[in-house]
């Protein structure tokens, strides 16, 4: 049991680092209460990656 859940505590960390390089990419750095990106969760970082890439759709079809 504990090497899966060290498997999972890797593949959420992994995802996490992802989502952090993808925000940086749109220039997303901190969170407007002035979170830092390192200190939100998983469930956070996609919720702000799903709105950062749909607000940057939105305004390429503007």
């Amino acid at each position: 049991m504990d090497g899966q859940a060290n498997k999972l505590r890797l593949a959420v960390e992994q995802r996490k680092d992802y989502l952090k390089g993808e925000l940086l990419k749109y220039g997303y750095f901190k969170t407007p209460d002035g979170k830092q990106l390192y200190e939100l969760t998983l469930s956070e970082l996609e919720q702000i990656h799903i709105n950062v890439k749909c607000q940057f759709a939105k305004e390429m079809n503007d």
